[in-house]
């Protein structure tokens, strides 16, 4: 199991909790002609944000993965290895619970700074803020 939390494109998300959720529930069919591995199919907010989430919490695939070698030399590593998978107007991303809370604070301060919304996926609330700190309700 893992904490799971996903930042959206906050001009493509519904402003409310109800539509919000129905929204999520299409994006996470993964049904997109793409292999939610390439950030170039995101807009430039949600790339913005990965190119500096991954400087902490790199991914696990893709073409910014570590190399195999690096994971050898530094064992801490692997509990920063993040699974994300990346839409177009979405990134998930899935974290070990060990760093959960470090997680939350990155992605809370990185979508406010690159303008994009932040989905709790696992919290039992599931707050959906947008960027200015305003909650859908």
């Amino acid at each position: 199991m893992s904490y799971d939390l996903m930042v959206f494109e906050k001009t493509k998300a519904p402003t409310t909790k109800k539509e919000f959720l129905e929204w999520y529930e299409k994006q996470v069919e993964w049904s997109e002609e793409h292999d939610y591995q390439t950030i170039s199919v995101s807009s430039p907010a949600l790339q913005n944000w990965f190119m500096e989430m991954k400087e902490v919490f790199p991914p696990m695939n893709g073409e910014y993965a570590p190399p195999l070698e690096l994971l050898d030399e530094d064992k801490n590593l692997e509990h920063y290895m993040t699974d994300y998978s990346i839409g177009r107007d979405i990134i998930y991303a899935a974290f070990a619970w060990l760093v959960a809370e470090e997680a939350d604070e990155q992605m809370r301060s990185l979508a406010q700074k690159h303008n994009v919304g932040l989905f709790e996926v696992s919290a039992d609330d599931g707050e959906i803020i947008l960027p200015d700190g305003t909650r859908i309700v």
